[in-house]
């Protein structure tokens, strides 16, 4: 899948849930923790992600390069009016090595940990600006900036596997090795390269909007990848590379049923959705900035939403008009989908913030 959204804890394990057979809770906690084949990382759009270990260099030098200077002129912009310094960058440098040397020394802390390093940690700044201003902990911030810029990393969770309280911890230390970012110009050819294997055919309007990045980086990127064009079903202009030019056989297979979760890579994976979501429901199933909640496909397409109620039994809500359009045979692979997450879940309950108008206004038995 290239990368796997992080922005909910959660949606990780049931994006792997849907893909992988078997798939033990404790496995997972060891690539990420133990392994290290994956990390998550502040990245494409300012979202964290989960980078399989060998894409993470082109991330640090691209992407996640772009994130980090954002996050660096904020938080200077933020520190210098709070009246903490005079001189930002100078404050920086100086604030930032002496957490990493404490992080080196010491191991890794959580967010919540940091202030209790040393007192030039313990301030807070007014972030935002007119009804939006509030006050925030500077110690978590410096933590989301050396993260984007790929010199701290997550180390573990303290926290069930549903909830994020992760420590932080210096780079090499947690990974045993530095991680050398490449230049912008080759981080981002390769994830543009990762995305055509993944998810092309797709326009350049999906990969500038999944890349987070400009046209001019994009379409020189699919240019030194000798992407070939070609033609969708909506008459658009689509990618792909040079070695999966030829459509794709008819597949002979049954229809298939999957539930997946808020923010899947799937659901997110396109800027342009109408072959796999009727415009009619994006309104429901889609927050305003176009943010997935959690999704029932039925052989390609998303025919509604899946909830749980109090029993943390998984319920499917279909959209109306889908029960007749996917007919039984679609609504009883669904309940099977249905009953297998709600088996594997075992009574946990997962909560979002991302939750569609279809999640919140559906009404269980």
């Amino acid at each position: 899948m290239t990368v796997l959204h992080a922005t909910e804890a959660p949606s990780v394990f049931l994006s792997l849930f849907a893909r992988v057979d078997r798939l033990e809770v404790g496995d997972v906690e060891k690539a990420f923790f133990v392994e290290w084949t994956v990390v998550r990382q502040l990245a494409m759009r300012r979202t964290l992600f989960v980078f399989p270990r060998d894409l993470l260099p082109a991330a640090l030098g691209s992407a996640s390069a772009r994130t980090a200077a954002q996050e660096r002129r904020a938080l200077l912009k933020y520190v210098a009016a709070s009246g903490i310094t005079t001189d930002p960058d100078e404050w920086w440098t100086r604030t930032s090595e002496l957490l990493l040397q404490h992080l080196a020394e010491g191991g890794p802390v959580t967010a919540a940990e940091v202030a209790g390093l040393d007192p030039r940690f313990e301030g807070r700044i007014t972030v935002g600006t007119g009804r939006w201003t509030t006050e925030v902990p500077l110690g978590p911030r410096l933590l989301t900036l050396l993260g984007a810029e790929g010199r701290v990393v997550r180390a573990g969770n303290r926290g069930h596997w549903r909830q994020a309280r992760p420590t932080w911890g210096v780079t090499e230390q947690v990974l045993g090795e530095p991680v050398t970012p490449l230049d912008s110009h080759d981080g981002y050819r390769e994830l543009v390269r990762r995305w055509l294997a993944t998810f092309g055919p797709g326009t350049e309007a999906d990969i500038v909007w999944w890349l987070g990045a400009t046209k001019t980086v994009v379409r020189r990127a699919l240019a030194e990848l000798d992407a070939t064009q070609v033609s969708l079903d909506a008459g658009d202009v689509g990618w792909v590379l040079p070695d999966d030019v030829e459509p794709p056989a008819d597949p002979d297979e049954e229809p298939w049923a999957a539930l997946l979760p808020v923010l899947d890579p799937t659901t997110m994976g396109w800027k342009q959705r109408d072959f796999y979501l009727d415009p009619d429901d994006k309104a429901y199933l889609f927050d305003t900035n176009g943010n997935a909640g959690t999704t029932a496909w039925w052989n390609g397409r998303i025919v509604g939403c899946w909830v749980q109620d109090d029993d943390a039994r998984v319920r499917v809500v279909l959209r109306p008009g889908r029960a007749e359009e996917i007919g039984p045979g679609g609504v009883a692979a669904l309940d099977v989908e249905s009953e297998r997450l709600t088996d594997w879940l075992d009574g946990v309950v997962i909560s979002s913030v991302y939750k569609s108008q279809q999640m919140k206004s559906a009404t269980l038995p």
